[in-house]
């Protein structure tokens, strides 16, 4: 008999400064240092971007030692990477950099955007790469939202995106270095669906924006609790809708490491954050202008 995973915490979804923006930060927070492997989760806007308002232009930064994914939901931004590449993520679209020994990337939202004018708005998310891969050579994966496979509740009201790992035997295209699941949920008013999570892994909801009832239990909405975190003990969550949501499921296999943490390195020791500062200074991690 399969029993639900009992909830560990409801998390609220602090506003933070991070230089000239603000954006929301449940990972981590208060009491929670992080869901391992996942070690941080930035949501950022909506914010109306324009030629006279654009906080979110992130230059050239170097990272090492993690997996920086963003999960645009609104607008549209370019990537550029030190591996040279140049991709345009738009609203429903991932992007899924592997840092292994090192990397430097910039983002922004695209000329034409600015341009135009419209709504920002997205997640960041840290996951962790145990000791034996954080050197790995760096990757960058693209996924546009009409290649990201989809599964739909009984009552149609609520679907869930696969960006990377499985559910009901649909799998994801991301090439994970550890078995992760990460989803994206649109949901409609009055739906409801049951999924399941493997017993072991650390798993967690986030919800960007409307309100759900969690496990018949707990509820979340934009601007109280945002997420809900679970325990090790079962294989099954559940989520009726109270109200149109967009949120975000992640689920992984705990690495349990030990985490030495600079600003974008992330790694096992102090000497090896040393050394990866040393690295970046010395042009290891390649270039970006």
């Amino acid at each position: 008999m399969k029993k639900y995973k009992t909830i560990q915490k409801v998390v609220e979804s602090p506003l933070v400064n991070m230089g000239p923006i603000k954006l929301r930060q449940p990972l981590p927070s208060n009491g929670l240092e992080n869901v391992d492997p996942f070690l941080l989760l930035h949501h950022y806007g909506p914010y109306a971007i324009s030629e006279f308002n654009n906080p979110f232009d992130l230059g050239p930064h170097p990272h090492r030692g993690f997996e920086p994914i963003t999960l645009l939901f609104k607008g549209e931004q370019l990537h550029r990477d030190s591996l040279g590449n140049e991709m345009v993520v738009k609203a429903g679209g991932v992007q899924w950099t592997t840092a292994g020994r090192g990397i430097i990337h910039a983002e922004a939202p695209t000329k034409e955007f600015v341009k135009r004018g419209g709504d920002l708005e997205g997640i960041q998310l840290w996951l962790n790469l145990p000791a034996k891969s954080k050197m790995i050579t760096p990757n960058y994966q693209h996924l546009e939202k009409e290649q990201i496979p989809q599964i739909t509740s009984k009552d149609k009201k609520v679907a869930i995106n696969i960006v990377a790992g499985n559910l009901e035997e649909t799998f994801g295209l991301v090439q994970t270095q550890t078995e992760v699941n990460v989803y994206t949920v649109n949901a409609k008013e009055n739906g409801f669906i049951e999924i399941e999570i493997p017993k072991m892994h650390q798993s967690l909801i986030y919800l960007l924006d409307g309100e759900i009832l969690v496990n018949n239990s707990e509820e979340l909405s934009k601007g109280k609790n945002q997420m809900i975190t679970f325990n090790q003990d079962g294989s099954l969550i559940n989520f009726s809708v109270k109200k149109e949501s967009n949120l975000l499921i992640l689920s992984g296999n705990p690495i349990k490491e030990k985490i030495t943490q600079y600003g974008p390195y992330v790694m096992n020791t102090q000497t090896e954050i040393l050394e990866a500062m040393r690295d970046y200074q010395q042009g290891k991690m390649g270039y970006l202008y």
